[in-house]
């Protein structure tokens, strides 16, 4: 797998070379479906596309959770709308340091869909900005069809029936309370999955809102050669993933329906000790 990040310099660069990356704007608001979209629409990096979460990273709620990830055939189908092509780079980016929704995207694209060149704008929209890059408005035909059909890989993930059974550590992404069951302010039941030890996604960035470096992830990372991650609803779990992918450890398996799935079976156990 190529190096997972970009810095906003290097995009620039590369924007300007003989094969310019597909930009993807992946921002989005999770109490607000229709925020990713307007805010592409009033101020993104010049050529980009809106790849939303609701609608393209994940199928409608349900028994899968709160975002369950899209069949391949209609994933596919956004792929090709939006001109992806296993020859061209992508370039995936939010506001949030990746943790809505780019590195779901990347993790999409990259570890389910096999596309060989998938990188997270390091520090996001903010650090574009903050090295003199022009943002525009969304343009909704900027980019032509393909016809690319992705080989999937389904051993990236894990379904809940085999979660328990996985080898491995599970690693749960959410933050500290919502672990330990003291808060939940998203799904209904509180708590956390059996065996699994608590690493939050935000814990991977510095203060600049980039990633830290390498030799700092891999020191923090729970340390497994297998490991599963979930979280609220298996949006900011693949966080994680992309964290050991820069720190070049292996990478855990995601379970996408996360808690939100986990709690809609009462015979699934629940813990909430530490």
């Amino acid at each position: 797998m190529n190096q997972p990040l970009i810095a906003a310099r290097e995009l620039d660069e590369a924007l300007g070379g003989p094969c310019p990356p597909r930009l993807l704007d992946c921002r989005a608001r999770l109490d607000d479906p229709g925020a990713g979209h307007e805010l592409w629409w009033k101020a993104s990096l010049p050529g980009s596309r809106h790849l939303d979460l609701d609608r393209d990273l994940a199928a409608p709620p349900g028994e899968g959770g709160r975002h369950p990830l899209p069949g391949q055939a209609a994933f596919t189908a956004t792929l090709q709308r939006l001109g992806v092509t296993p020859e061209v780079p992508v370039v995936v980016y939010d506001d949030k340091g990746g943790q809505l929704a780019a590195a779901r995207a990347w993790w999409m694209l990259a570890c389910w869909a096999g596309h060989p060149d998938v990188r997270v704008l390091d520090g996001g929209i903010q650090a574009w900005q903050t090295q003199g890059g022009e943002l525009r408005e969304g343009e909704e035909g900027a980019a032509g069809a393909s016809d690319w059909r992705p080989t999937y890989h389904d051993d990236a993930w894990v379904a809940a029936d085999a979660l328990l059974s996985a080898g491995g550590v599970k690693i749960d992404a959410r933050s500290r309370e919502r672990f330990r069951g003291e808060v939940e302010p998203v799904d209904p039941v509180a708590g956390h999955i059996p065996g699994a030890v608590c690493h939050p996604g935000a814990d991977h960035l510095g203060e600049d809102g980039r990633f830290k470096s390498p030799q700092d992830l891999a020191a923090a990372l729970p340390q497994a050669d297998e490991a599963v991650v979930y979280c609220g609803s298996g949006v900011t779990a693949c966080h994680t993933i992309l964290a050991y992918a820069i720190a070049g450890r292996p990478l855990p398996r995601l379970y996408p329906g996360s808690w939100s799935e986990w709690i809609r079976d009462p015979a699934r156990p629940i813990a909430t000790d530490v």
